[in-house]
């Protein structure tokens, strides 16, 4: 099983970047316990070298048995390490699961080739016979159309290129889709109703 999860401080201050930074090595350490392998994918850092946002993959069995105690708000209850006397002592940071679309693999099974007729301008047939080959993606209904020769099988060829680049794009789209995602997620946390609370500088739950 393969699960990828966003922390995110949000736009919070300094104390929940801290908090942040530690929570993730507690992360870390519970997931291996329950035999969980934590990838850190990318990580976004503050000025001080504290951690504001970091994605991770998830490798292993029961993730999201292992998540229901994760998923959500954290809270942090404590006084400020950086600043003395701030009255404020709830620091809040988030949890999100982030679902990734599946890669897509172009396969020859899932194309679908149907020849037709080429024709120019002003109906005029280019080919005398059918020679044109559009190509359909059974799987997500896109499709591309290929009539640059007077060869089928070139045009076959063209045909499924054109597809392969199109649905590339469509994989691209879906990653800045991801990456969209991640940056909300980072400008919305839920102060409240945390998911688990830690307690004090040395982070007991």
């Amino acid at each position: 099983m393969e699960v990828y999860i966003q922390l995110s401080s949000g736009k919070g201050p300094k104390e929940c970047d801290f908090f942040l930074t530690h929570v993730l090595g507690i992360f870390q350490r519970e997931a291996l316990a329950k035999q969980i392998h934590v990838m850190v994918i990318n990580e976004d850092k503050s000025g001080s070298g504290l951690i504001q946002s970091v994605v991770c993959k998830l490798t292993g069995a029961e993730i999201d048995i292992f998540l229901q105690a994760w998923k959500g708000s954290l809270l942090w209850i404590c006084e400020s390490p950086f600043r003395r006397f701030h009255k404020r002592k709830n620091w809040f940071i988030a949890l999100f699961v982030i679902t990734k679309e599946k890669e897509i693999i172009l396969l020859e099974k899932d194309i679908l080739y149907q020849v037709m007729r080429s024709s120019g301008a002003g109906g005029q047939h280019v080919n005398k016979v059918s020679s044109a080959v559009r190509a359909l993606h059974m799987p997500t209904g896109i499709t591309a159309v290929a009539m640059d020769t007077r060869s089928q099988l070139q045009n076959k060829k063209l045909a499924k290129e054109r597809l392969a680049h199109k649905l590339m794009q469509l994989q691209n789209e879906s990653a800045q889709q991801d990456v969209d995602k991640q940056w909300q997620n980072h400008a919305e946390i839920e102060r409240g109703n945390p998911t688990r609370v830690f307690k004090g500088i040395d982070f007991k739950s």
